[in-house]
């Protein structure tokens, strides 16, 4: 096991992000999972769902990310996978929702009526730049549980598209969310502004409202005809160093990944959670907090 110190997280625990154990048929130049279906070989959804039992014990309030590859692409996997939740948990799903040609818009439909108890939100993948075969926005207004939308702001956007994006969505009830590439997000330009150009095109098109954040992410909060918009920010790792009044130095996780495999990681970055320890995390207050409010 990889040396560490003792854990800390956040009062609920650290947010578990499951990789399904199947893949896309998309190739997103942003994405950094993608090379990790290239070999399938040791995927299991039966030591994944055993690792969600473990996480769900040990912190029974955290949140739970499904992600991928696509989980929508195999409905049957991700219902058994979502059984092994229980509600004590928000859970979060997120997608490009492309057009499968073997799967009809009418069973996510379905699925999604079927847990809309239980999904917090969808989030959906739709880019300035198309990079799949998207299914049509009218799925999208018909989804019978939250739904957001995900923008990653890639290399040269068409900054003048904005306003059009934003209101496609329109009477759909949907927000959107803008997102900075977070492979160039650093603890030094994590809060930068000055060079920050979405920022400032963003700031040029819609209303400021305010900035809310933290050690490891935050967000720009905006408003465009009754649309709330923001754009978001993070490092492109989840765990902080850090000496606590205590004298003790911690191992602050944000995230835990459970790998198509089942192994159970404490950060992006390969590093394996110590489980054990983990469950004698200790925890503090969520240090997501308003930094600025525009009234």
């Amino acid at each position: 096991m990889t040396q560490h110190n003792p854990y800390k997280t956040r009062e609920g625990g650290a947010t578990v992000t499951v990789f399904v154990p199947y893949d896309c048929r998309n190739n997103c130049p942003f994405c950094v999972n993608k090379a990790e279906y290239a070999d399938m070989t040791g995927f299991s959804l039966e030591k994944i769902c055993e690792s969600i039992v473990r996480m769900d014990r040990i912190t029974p309030y955290c949140d739970f990310v499904f992600t991928g590859g696509e989980p929508m692409a195999n409905l049957d996997s991700l219902q058994i996978m979502l059984d092994k939740v229980p509600n004590t948990h928000r859970v979060f799903i997120n997608t490009t929702l492309p057009a499968f040609s073997d799967q009809p818009a009418e069973d996510i439909l379905h699925f999604c009526e079927r847990n809309k108890d239980k999904i917090t939100c969808v989030n959906i993948s739709r880019h300035m730049q198309h990079y799949v075969e998207e299914s049509k926005d009218e799925l999208i207004a018909r989804l019978p549980v939250r739904h957001r939308i995900n923008c990653v702001l890639y290399q040269r956007y068409p900054a003048e598209q904005l306003p059009a994006f934003v209101e496609r969505w329109k009477g759909k009830g949907v927000s959107v969310q803008f997102r900075y590439d977070y492979t160039d997000t650093t603890p030094e330009n994590l809060y930068r502004t000055e060079d920050d150009v979405i920022l400032h095109d963003l700031k040029r098109y819609f209303t400021y409202k305010g900035l809310d954040g933290c050690r490891m992410r935050n967000g720009y909060h905006f408003e465009y005809n009754g649309i709330e918009i923001t754009y978001h920010r993070t490092l492109p790792y989840s765990t902080i160093v850090e000496t606590g009044e205590d004298g003790v130095t911690y191992d602050i996780l944000y995230d835990i990944i459970i790998k198509q495999n089942g192994d159970i990681h404490s950060d992006w970055t390969g590093v394996p959670l110590d489980v054990e320890a983990y469950e004698k995390v200790v925890f503090e207050p969520d240090d997501q907090v308003w930094i600025e409010v525009v009234e």
